[in-house]
């Protein structure tokens, strides 16, 4: 009996240290596909906010977690399937899907850009209250706004974890799927009620506690400012290395060996800074190549379309 037992516990020992080496496994899959798709989530956490201006501040709250509950049942219920199956029966089309989503990202950066410098640029609109009707609006259109967004994160995501198991990949999507939300519109949530705990802190305090109140309502909009920026960087810089990759994987190789070699080259000439010279001289190639490929797309459809064609999609976010 006691030798039976003593079995019995080594065995569960066995599947506890198996068990404990998938969690880590899990773990590390999700922070590596998190890290990959960092562009896209900052991007979504600097594209959200935009949704509830000109909303009573009551409202703020409950439109955020309405479009987070939509954010999880767009990753889980409509894009996780797909890219599962994908990813199983049709893996050579991971590849191309990635890039498709890298152009779109690139594209995204660029038209950015082009709104900020652009001629057609528009003077930033006053704030106006809303009425029931244009939330519900406006919660629909993040929402599809978001479906894009979340496919994008899911797909790069995958790419990180192919080399898992089926139910491996499927557990460190499922973890991804809500931990990007939990952290998207957790900071999204941050980032909107900052303003209200300035105001209520510079009403109802004094001293420190007023003038910390009163620079963060001055603070909030530079905040703003410098995270739609860092988005747009983002963007063209995971973007155009999506692309630098995926154009290595399907077989034109050079402008990845050229942009390795450069970084080597700067690697070396560095020293002991040369792991960071080497990953800015990575990202900026990459950022560069993401300009290039994101303006040729907008200048098409400013072609084809117009220049004011994503006019009314600015219009709608305000």
């Amino acid at each position: 009996m006691s030798a039976g037992l003593a079995a019995l516990l080594d065995d569960v020992a066995v599947l506890a240290r198996a068990a404990a080496a998938s969690i880590d496994d899990v773990a590390a899959g999700a922070g590596r596909a998190s890290v990959k798709a960092a562009g896209v989530i900052v991007d979504d956490a600097a594209v959200t906010p935009r949704y509830v201006q000109g909303f009573s501040p009551e409202r703020e709250l409950p439109m955020i977690r309405r479009i987070a509950t939509g954010s999880i049942r767009n990753k889980l219920l409509f894009i996780l399937p797909v890219v599962l199956l994908l990813s199983e029966f049709v893996d050579w089309l991971l590849t191309p899907l990635l890039m498709v989503g890298g152009a779109y990202l690139c594209f995204e950066g660029a038209e950015k850009l082009w709104e900020a410098v652009g001629p057609h640029r528009h003077a930033a609109q006053a704030a106006v209250e809303r009425d029931p009707a244009d939330e519900e609006e406006l919660v629909g259109g993040a929402i599809r706004t978001d479906f894009i967004l979340s496919a994008e994160i899911m797909v790069i995501s995958l790419n990180e974890v192919t080399d898992e198991g089926f139910l491996a990949r499927a557990i460190i999507l499922v973890v991804v799927a809500l931990l990007i939300t939990a952290v998207v519109y957790g900071a999204v949530a941050l980032i909107v009620k900052m303003d209200d705990v300035g105001l209520r802190l510079a009403a109802t305090r004094e001293g420190a506690a007023a003038a910390f109140g009163r620079g963060l309502v001055r603070g909030m909009p530079v905040v703003m400012r410098v995270l739609s920026t860092v988005g747009i960087a983002a963007m063209l810089w995971v973007g155009g290395h999506i692309l630098l990759v995926g154009l290595d994987d399907l077989g034109l190789g050079w402008p990845y060996d050229r942009v390795h070699h450069l970084e080597e080259d700067v690697h070396d000439a560095l020293g002991g800074l040369g792991g960071v010279g080497g990953w800015l001289t990575n990202t900026a190639a990459s950022a560069v190549l993401g300009v290039v490929v994101g303006a040729v797309i907008v200048a098409i459809l400013h072609r084809v379309h117009g220049p004011g064609h994503g006019d009314g999609d600015a219009d709608a976010e305000h």
